[in-house]
């Protein structure tokens, strides 16, 4: 066992919250499907991070760009609640509360970007496996990204004000967040819209939203309890639950 397994080892059984399987990859093709894998050999608390990912992915199966030097970190989550769209959002809100974040301006984009006024920083991807299991996996970018070949706005941590930071001590943080998430779905998501809105990028600005039936374009109010998306459009209300938000492009 190498060291940095040893200190993550440390800091999770200091917090109770050693899971069965742990491993630390240098390279692998997705720590989703590496958790997908051993889940279904019946194991119920797993963490797979890697250095990096060959065939990462997001939402919509859209590549995730993997580069070596940021944090790819797949776990499996069991939920006493139904899964749905409100777990993405407890998780990103629970990532912004890490003790190494906390203090840094950070947004979140529905339904499941980590994002700031320079850019997306990091993304979330649940594959449920059925009604009460699912898998998670985080992307965040602490490193700037090369900027060939991606075609929306990135940031980093470090380009946000992260100065200083500990890989195996990020590493803990947001898998215990990603738990803690897990308990605020499961008991509710007490307060959602409340929690989400104060972090909400492009709140109160003209957006456009892609849905199944078209685009809505209007003012972003932000999201409902129930996780829906609320956008004004000629002094009307509308919510979605499912949709692809952005600022509206200036003419």
């Amino acid at each position: 066992m190498d060291l940095e397994t040893r200190q993550l080892q440390h800091i999770l059984t200091e917090a109770n919250q050693l899971p069965e399987v742990l491993l630390l990859k240098p390279v692998t093709t997705s720590t989703n499907d590496d958790v997908r894998e051993i889940a279904l050999k019946g194991i119920q608390q797993v963490l797979v991070t890697s250095i990096r990912q060959t065939q990462g992915r997001g939402q919509r199966q859209n590549q995730w760009v993997s580069p070596e030097g940021n944090i790819y970190l797949s776990t499996l989550l069991n939920t006493q609640t139904p899964i749905d769209g409100r777990l993405a959002l407890e998780i990103a809100l629970n990532i912004l509360q890490m003790p190494s974040l906390e203090h840094l301006n950070l947004q979140i984009k529905w339904p499941n970007d980590l994002y700031s006024t320079q850019g997306k920083w990091g993304g979330i991807l649940v594959e449920p496996l059925n009604a009460h299991q699912a898998v998670v996996g985080v992307g965040l970018n602490v490193l700037p990204l090369p900027k060939q070949g991606i075609d929306q706005a990135t940031s980093s941590l470090t380009e946000l004000g992260l100065s200083e930071f500990n890989r195996i001590q990020l590493t803990a943080e947001l898998y215990l967040a990603i738990q803690q998430a897990g308990e605020w779905f499961s008991h509710g998501c007490t307060n959602l819209a409340a929690r989400f809105n104060h972090y909400a990028a492009f709140k109160n600005q003209m957006v456009e939203f892609e849905h199944l039936q078209g685009l809505t374009t209007g003012t972003f109010l932000g999201i409902r309890n129930d996780g829906a998306i609320e956008i004004q459009q000629q002094g009307e209300v509308q919510h979605f639950f499912q949709g692809r938000l952005r600022l509206k492009s200036k003419a």
